[in-house]
């Protein structure tokens, strides 16, 4: 179907046309959470079948989205989302931390925001795989926006002293890859550790690409 049917407009049951067309949407990704990231998946999910689960029709499904690819490009986002809201707030709530109790408040709420529903893992780190070329490039520019945010972070580390000056942008992109690698690996219950184990080895690897081998603090004048 090409496009989108148009939506109707005007005040109905105390909303408006769009208070309606918002929780549509929201109920439509509530229930691309539940199939795409549990049973039966994004490849075996069909628009009936999404419908069904959200409450509502199919003629509002194409109201607000043209395909089921489009409706987990949004979901995608949107897990990302509520990850870097944690991320910003725990940083803003560590500022003067040592760094390595900063990378640690850093890091548990990242964690504990992904890992809080294996369904935002499964999003993130499995559904989104290999869909589209348009998807793959919203994977990678999540990826990038990712990597910019630990720089930022090692960049501001090393201007406070607390960590070697350098280029830190295939360090930085190393350590996401890490980062995914691992919390995938532990979702699926192919590492025996706990989320605090795991939290704690991504917190060290930070540390040993923020501080290697030889790297002293500079002297206060």
């Amino acid at each position: 179907m090409q496009g989108r049917l148009r939506a109707p407009t005007g005040r109905y049951a105390g909303k408006s046309a769009e208070e309606r067309q918002a929780e549509r949407r929201r109920r439509f990704l509530d229930a691309a959470l539940q199939l795409f990231g549990g049973a039966p998946g994004f490849r075996s999910t069909t628009v009936a079948a999404l419908s069904e689960a959200a409450g509502l029709s199919t003629r509002q499904f194409y109201e607000e989205f043209r395909t089921l690819e489009d409706v987990l490009a949004a979901l995608h986002l949107q897990v990302n989302d509520w990850a870097e809201e944690a991320v910003l707030k725990a940083a803003a709530g560590a500022t003067g931390l040592p760094l390595p109790e900063r990378a640690a408040v850093i890091f548990r709420a990242y964690a504990g925001n992904v890992a809080a529903d294996p369904r935002r893992i499964r999003i993130t780190f499995v559904e989104i795989i290999g869909v589209s070329p348009r998807l793959e490039e919203q994977r990678l520019a999540r990826r990038a926006r990712w990597i910019g945010l630990i720089r930022a972070e090692a960049e501001a580390a090393a201007a406070r002293g607390e960590a070697a000056v350098r280029d830190y942008r295939l360090p930085a992109a190393g350590f996401i890859g890490s980062v995914n690698g691992l919390l995938h690996d532990w979702s699926a219950g192919w590492v025996d550790a706990t989320l605090d184990e795991v939290v704690e080895e991504l917190v060290r690897q930070l540390l040993g690409i923020l501080r290697p081998p030889g790297w002293r603090p500079p002297r206060e004048p």
